[in-house]
């Protein structure tokens, strides 16, 4: 039986209001990219190759790095960064969670623009690498394109934001951190005398550091923004470490006053873990989230640097196989509880995605977690369409891998209407 938003009255009104507004708010959230400037050109820009720091990175892998959110090479580069990066394994063991399964053909429509769709027009036009929904804790469908199957790691991008606030909830229920409203650099010596000193690890997770750290991807000589900047040295170079920022940058708000996203405060977080614990962050995500999880595939992060001197990506470079992205965002809707482990507790888990301010638009945020207004499901969100949508109300995850072309406003709304739709729909009925 087809089934169409306008047959589920109530879920449809607060759809139809919410999708156009929630679209519009990925972009702007920075969910779609600039189209970066090849090291080449840059270089000529600037007029001066010998001012950058000596790379040893060749010259044809950075052109690769520069190039790959670009359409025409992103989906493939989305699924092959292992081959861009040095990369640190986060190790599976152990029993596998099987996920049951309930295979469904997904007899529903969903409307973007006036416009009703059936879910296999969905796939090309909002460019999907591969698509996961999960009901009531059974794969109901699971679909791989563009010679993608279930081995094929894809990266996350910045839905690696919420695996590290994770860490965070797990890092403090350990003692490892003493209170969230600890002052960052009172484990990070590294960060006092910069804007980050009297930052609460809280505010931290919040994106509401105040540090003065846009993120705003121009390359363009006369305006390059420290982000772009840090980008270049640190992922592109490698002669730069992507948290190291943190030591000297300037403070642009009072702590706390205002929301701003920076994948800087993730990498700070990142920094953080490897201090309070003692190891790497892939080590201690794979003793305390991988394994216990009941992975099926190792995951890995991209690095910074080359082995011994690199750090993991934190703020938005963790990849994996689809169905473990699943299992991560099943193992939240049950609690904190996977494959007969109890991970992470309830109650960090139902604060993290609790937004911290007061929503006025679609969205609010949490704890490296998303939310959206009048809603229970929130989400780990990604650049150029990466996706671990979760929503208890129906018991519903998503995971939805994308290679959206740069800054396409059209393909996140569009996106958000079918999420909200295959979310509403009840297989079968």
């Amino acid at each position: 039986m087809m089934l169409s938003l306008s047959r589920r009255p109530a879920a449809a009104s607060f759809l139809a209001r919410l999708w156009p507004r929630f679209g519009a708010a990925l972009v702007m959230a920075g969910f779609a990219s600039t189209v970066l400037f090849a090291p080449e050109r840059l270089a000529e820009a600037r007029g001066a190759v010998a001012e950058l720091p000596h790379s040893d990175v060749p010259v044809e892998v950075q052109n690769l790095r520069w190039h790959m959110l670009e359409p025409g090479f992103n989906s493939l580069a989305f699924r092959s960064m292992d081959r861009l990066f040095t990369t640190r394994k986060v190790a599976h063991s152990g029993p596998v969670w099987q996920l049951s399964r309930a295979g469904r053909s997904l007899d529903f429509t969903y409307t973007f623009e006036g416009k009703t769709y059936r879910p296999e027009e969905f796939f090309d036009r909002t460019y999907t690498n591969a698509l996961l929904i999960v009901k009531n804790g059974a794969i109901v469908s699971e679909i791989y394109r563009n010679y993608t199957d279930d081995r094929t790691h894809f990266i996350a991008w910045s839905a690696t934001k919420s695996y590290i606030g994770t860490l965070i909830g797990i890092a403090l229920s350990e003692g490892r951190i003493k209170s969230l409203d600890d002052d960052v650099s009172s484990y990070l010596a590294e960060l006092r005398g910069g804007g980050y000193e009297g930052v609460t690890i809280r505010q931290v997770l919040q994106m509401r550091s105040g540090v003065d750290y846009e993120e705003r991807y121009d390359f363009s000589p006369a305006n390059e923004s420290l982000a772009a900047r840090n980008h270049e040295n640190a992922l592109v170079r490698n002669v730069a470490r992507f948290a190291d920022a943190a030591r000297t940058i300037r403070r642009a708000h009072k702590p706390g006053e205002v929301f701003a996203y920076k994948t800087l405060d993730t990498a700070v977080l990142g920094w953080l873990l490897e201090r309070v614990t003692g190891e790497n962050v892939s080590s201690y995500m794979a003793r305390r989230i991988w394994e216990p999880l009941g992975a099926e595939a190792d995951g890995f992060f991209i690095m910074d640097g080359p082995p011994g001197v690199g750090r993991e990506f934190t703020g938005a470079g963790f990849n994996a196989v689809l169905r473990d992205f699943a299992r991560f965002g099943q193992m939240v809707l049950n609690g904190g509880e996977a494959n007969g482990h109890r991970i992470v507790s309830s109650a960090w888990l139902k604060e993290a995605t609790t937004s911290t301010f007061p929503v006025n638009g679609p969205l609010g945020y949490g704890y490296q977690w998303w939310t959206f207004a009048n809603s229970a499901a929130f989400a780990a969100l990604g650049l150029q369409g990466q996706y671990i949508f979760v929503d208890p109300s129906t018991r519903t995850v998503i995971v939805k891998v994308s290679y959206f072309p740069p800054a396409d406003n059209s393909a996140a709304r569009e996106t958000a209407a079918f999420l909200m739709a295959a979310s509403a729909w009840t297989p079968g009925h």
